[in-house]
């Protein structure tokens, strides 16, 4: 399927500049071909044009990031650069406007790694939209790295907002609609900030995602200003990530404890405790309520049951 769809995305490439341009107002799902290349044609197609070097000054940014922090492991490929040269071009379309002449669709670490070292970057330049560009930049990166939940988060989040489908979506991140629903929503709730403060957390899995989500969520929870700030300066990003689902986590077990002292204390008969027993009771008018404190000592309801009718003569012969 990521086949498919990276073929959908390369073939439409190399149009000309003015088809290119009347494609960027149409609706997702338009102007798809309606045959598709096989992938070795379209890797002959691409690789049949030579890539250029290009002063890396004359690159931007990609709109859409599909991975926080482009840094990470980029020691190790610079060096690899330095050493053995650039083995893999990136991808480049043009740019409309002022500022940079290109916008990188993908290899935005090859491009900071030449960068550093100060030279030219390989690349391939082509004709494309927004939504060709986008879907390259997925799946291409998709083949090469692993993302993290979060940065799958984010980036689906921004995929529909360019307007492509949930089945679009689900099918360039492949993961189904399950996934995909809590991708999203976990990117609607968190705020950007706070996501951004803690990191990629490759190691972190989903579960606390979905965890943080929850927390902030509950009519308990903190500010978003609160949060920010119990989020450890220092530490891997999965070490900042546990850090303050343990923080909310404990704010959450004292908002309930005080919402349980509150509801006794403002209770207008309290339940009257046995001394040194894990009994309870209260009795008003006709009704008497018993209640034991500890799982352990349930059978003693049981006991009081079985022996009502027992406890209720003897109160009789002696009134």
């Amino acid at each position: 399927m990521k086949r498919d769809l990276l073929a959908k995305s390369l073939a439409q490439m190399g149009s000309k500049p003015s088809a290119a341009v009347e494609e960027n107002d149409q609706k997702p799902g338009e102007g798809a071909p309606r045959s598709l290349k096989s992938m070795s044609d379209v890797l002959s197609q691409v690789s049949a044009q030579a890539a250029q070097e290009v002063d890396v000054s004359e690159i931007s940014d990609s709109e859409i990031a599909d991975r926080f922090d482009v840094a990470e492991g980029l020691d190790d490929l610079i060096e690899s650069i330095r050493t053995s040269g650039q083995q893999l071009p990136a991808l480049l379309r043009y740019r409309r406007g002022v500022g940079p002449r290109y916008e990188v669709v993908y290899g935005r670490r090859r491009i900071a790694a030449c960068r550093a070292l100060g030279i030219k970057v390989k690349a391939y330049i082509k004709e494309m939209d927004q939504r060709e560009a986008l879907v390259s930049q997925a799946l291409e990166n998709s083949a090469r790295l692993e993302r993290s939940f979060i940065e799958q988060a984010i980036f689906a989040i921004k995929l529909e907002e360019q307007g492509f489908t949930r089945a679009e979506i689900g099918d360039v991140l492949a993961v189904d609609k399950g996934t995909l629903s809590k991708l999203i929503g976990v990117a609607r709730d968190l705020p950007d900030v706070l996501i951004y403060a803690i990191g990629a957390a490759h190691e972190a899995g989903r579960r606390p995602w979905l965890e943080l989500r929850r927390l902030i969520k509950i009519e308990t929870a903190v500010t978003d200003a609160e949060m920010l700030s119990l989020v450890p300066d220092n530490g891997t990003p999965t070490e900042k990530l546990s850090a303050l689902i343990e923080a909310l986590q404990a704010a959450e077990g004292k908002s309930k404890k005080a919402v349980g002292l509150a509801a006794n204390a403002a209770s207008p008969n309290p339940l009257s405790r046995l001394k040194d027993r894990p009994v309870s009771f209260k009795a008003k008018g006709k009704r008497l309520m018993i209640e034991v404190s500890e799982q352990k000592e349930r059978g003693f309801i049981g006991f009081v049951e079985a022996n009502l009718e027992r406890l209720y003569d003897e109160w009789k012969k002696n009134p």
